[in-house]
């Protein structure tokens, strides 16, 4: 899995958990502070609307706090608090929502990269692009593009075949593309 977080913890976030461990509430608090909004904006991505993303917030934070004494401080503590909202959204659409699945035989190709597709758009539009992708098109997405897992591993989160994830990838790609050439073709009608 890719991370674009550092690979050990800093002093202050191993003061934190300790502080988090021993009951301290003031750390308690200084945890969330630090990481509920890039937690948000992962839970955003996953979630159908706001108050979906801040349940899946909330739940993942309960998770974290529960399982802070098996933080083994070699990591990065905001990669560990990351995986645990990630798996979080993920069981939260596992129970609400049946996923969404396709014939590994409707695979799709896709010739350009995830990047070129969403680097023209606002965080905002990109967003509401993923938003309108269906469940299980957005969460292997997230999980491919976004988070870097590969197949095997987001086949294994999801409980389904690598096959199917390759397939829903590449729909989900395929999608996102035709909308981004819709935004831009609105774009240029609305300005020429």
């Amino acid at each position: 899995m890719q991370s674009s977080e550092s690979t050990t913890s800093s002093v202050e976030d191993l003061q934190i958990v300790d502080g988090c461990l021993e009951g301290n509430r003031n750390s308690q608090e200084s945890l969330y502070k630090k990481y509920s909004r890039k937690m948000f904006a992962i839970c955003l991505r996953y979630a159908k609307n706001q108050e979906t993303a801040e349940d899946i917030l909330q739940d993942g934070f309960i998770r974290v706090f529960g399982a802070l004494n098996t933080f083994r401080k070699q990591g990065s503590l905001e990669g560990w608090i990351r995986r645990i909202m990630v798996n979080t959204a993920l069981e939260y659409h596992r129970k609400e929502v049946k996923m969404y699945t396709i014939s590994e035989a409707a695979e799709v190709s896709s010739e350009s990269s995830d990047a070129d597709a969403l680097s023209q758009l606002s965080n905002i539009e990109a967003l509401e692009l993923l938003k309108s992708l269906p469940l299980g098109y957005r969460n292997v997405f997230n999980l491919y593009a976004i988070e870097g897992y590969n197949h095997a591993e987001i086949a294994e989160m999801l409980q389904i075949s690598e096959g199917t994830s390759k397939s829903q990838l590449s729909r989900a790609r395929s999608l996102l593309q035709q909308k981004v050439i819709q935004l831009n073709q609105i774009s240029k009608e609305y300005v020429g």
